[in-house]
């Protein structure tokens, strides 16, 4: 049995992380368009000014525990595992405006330190929005989780260019160019396929990398990359060339690494 570390996930009200998790979808973002100003990874709107466009973006500029960060000098623990339970769920994918995202199908979640965190949605980052070491990857995949009390759990898949891999082939081979709602697809697709074998992570308390940047979030950043082929990042890319934040301080957060054997 393995022993529990003592990570505690600071929850926000139930409302506020609602309201966040749901602003990541475009139906949403288009409704709040008067007061949720349009925001980029460039320029103007970028970024460093996230926190300027808008009062409900201040989290982005003044937070103190901002998301991604490097992942360096971890301290290695004996974490509890991430019990995964992935069903497979039709292939709703849509481009945001933001990203390709897949809306997934209701009971699919993880466990993690005895709270259940059901699978809401996944989406795409490039390059990678968390770097190891100083090490950025081609990519990185979020799995956005949400429990029975509005807290967040996000894990993380550092995405690498190497071989083809057959089991990203619907993803990308099915990716719109232009912006649209969710819509269900013949296709399905089952989150657990798109997992590295090892389950071994990196975990610290975060926030969401888009505006309005609510921190809260549970970051679970897997540390074994999967390997993806250079066409299909190039697929992803032809779409959005750049859509990831820069690293943010780490300030005085723990930082944990599961020493575990998974």
């Amino acid at each position: 049995m393995k022993r529990y570390t003592t990570v505690y996930l600071a929850l926000f009200s139930s409302a506020l992380l609602i309201t966040s998790l749901l602003m990541m979808s475009p139906v949403k973002a288009q409704d709040a368009e008067p007061e949720h100003p349009h925001w980029t990874y460039e320029g103007e709107e970028g970024p460093e000014h996230w926190g300027e466009l808008n009062p409900d973006y201040e989290l982005c500029s003044v937070g103190e525990a901002q998301s991604p960060i490097d992942i360096t000098e971890a301290q290695a623990l004996n974490l509890t595992d991430i019990a995964f339970s992935y069903l497979p769920s039709a292939l709703n994918i849509f481009n945001n405006g933001h990203t390709i995202q897949v809306q997934y199908d209701e009971g699919s979640s993880i466990v993690y330190n005895e709270i259940q965190y059901n699978l809401v949605q996944f989406h795409f980052h490039t390059p990678s929005e968390h770097t190891v070491n100083g090490e950025s990857f081609a990519m990185e995949l979020h799995f956005v989780h949400q429990d029975a009390n509005g807290g967040l759990a996000v894990v993380g898949v550092l995405l690498r260019e190497g071989a083809e891999n057959a089991e990203y082939a619907a993803l990308f081979d099915n990716m719109p160019a232009t912006e649209g709602e969710p819509e269900p697809t013949e296709l399905t697709i089952n989150a657990a396929s798109l997992l590295p074998a090892e389950a071994t992570y990196f975990t610290y308390g975060g926030s969401l990398t888009t505006p309005p940047c609510s921190q809260g979030v549970r970051w679970l950043v897997l540390t074994t990359p999967v390997e993806i082929s250079a066409a299909q990042i190039e697929a992803f890319q032809a779409i959005f060339e750049m859509n990831a934040r820069p690293v943010q301080p780490l300030n005085e957060r723990d930082l944990l690494q599961d020493s575990s054997n998974g």
